[in-house]
């Protein structure tokens, strides 16, 4: 019973692990499902070859919640399996093999279950955000809370691809804002990055575009054919979102001829 009991208490830690890393890495603006998988890379130690992993090595403290994982996941692989030849190897009070193992898969269900309350998962990003902002000097923010990401809104990369309604067109022209998008950047063919581009600024094939807003705004752009029924889409996604923002909707025609 203590070989299983030790290996309970290694199981707890490790899942322990594994949900603050990725509330870490969550806090420091990594997209949740982003950050729980690199966070379970680490501390498996399995590997990750991701774009995501280039966002981790490139930020220091990202870099040191990854390392940490690291090491804990050595720990923590080795003694899981001494314990559970332990639990198998030595025996006390008589028990059977049989009951052993009815005993450990019963108490690894019941830690599964514990572990995928969203109770503890809440209670565990407070207290992660508290020791970022205690031991750090990063200034850390939930990207995710603060640009309402669970929600209806969120933040793609769209390719900027020949033949499309966006190819060569100037962001003036586009007129995205209108439509309730906003190009918080542009990354250019060769690593060149422009934050916060202004309407002069012409996108290119092969730019790739950050862009926030509705979910199904973005990807209605994404496939937006170029020419006449481009511009018809255009003026369409503008009186949608003039209507969203309660303001007078003229008609398409006459927001296709601005």
């Amino acid at each position: 019973m203590v070989a299983l009991l030790s290996l309970l208490v290694v199981l707890v830690v490790s899942h322990l692990a594994i949900r603050a890393g990725a509330a870490a890495l969550a806090l420091t603006g990594i997209a949740e499902e982003a950050a729980r998988f690199q966070a379970q890379s680490a501390f498996l130690g399995v590997g990750f070859t991701t774009r995501e992993s280039e966002q981790v090595l490139d930020h220091p403290v990202r870099r040191r919640i990854v390392m940490l994982l690291m090491l804990l996941g050595n720990a923590g692989v080795a003694a899981s399996i001494s314990s559970v030849v332990l639990v198998f190897v030595t025996g006390a009070n008589g028990e059977s093999e049989w009951t052993r193992a009815v005993a450990l898969v019963g108490a690894v269900t019941a830690l599964w279950i514990v572990g995928r309350s969203a109770v503890v998962d809440r209670n565990l990003t407070r207290a992660v955000r508290w020791a970022l902002r205690r031991w750090t000097r990063l200034d850390v923010r939930d990207y995710v809370r603060l640009l309402h990401l669970t929600g209806d809104f969120a933040i793609v990369e769209l390719e900027v691809r020949p033949g499309t309604w966006l190819a060569g067109r100037t962001l003036a022209e586009l007129d995205l804002r209108s439509e309730g998008l906003l190009v918080l950047g542009i990354e250019r063919p060769g690593g060149a990055y422009l934050g916060v581009p202004r309407g002069p600024t012409r996108l290119l094939v092969a730019d790739v575009l950050l862009v926030y807003g509705i979910a199904g705004l973005l990807e209605d752009l994404d496939h937006r054919p170029v020419g006449d029924a481009g511009d018809r889409a255009h003026a369409a996604a503008m009186e949608r979102q003039m209507r969203r923002l309660g303001l007078r909707v003229p008609s398409v025609t006459a927001i296709a001829r601005r």
